[in-house]
């Protein structure tokens, strides 16, 4: 009996799992700010002013 429960167990860590990680994958895409090529143009060159 206790094989049978760890085994629902484990089953049910193997379906959760994933569907977690793809949640906050999914939500962390969400969150990223959007540009054109062109304003990361001007993005990369600016900071590589500032470092100098």
């Amino acid at each position: 009996m206790a094989e049978a429960a760890l085994f629902v167990l484990f089953a049910l860590f193997a379906v959760a799992a994933p569907l977690v990680l793809y949640s906050l994958v999914r939500s962390e895409a969400e969150d990223t700010d959007r540009m054109s090529r062109e304003e990361a143009r001007e993005r990369v060159s600016r900071e590589r002013d500032d470092r100098r």
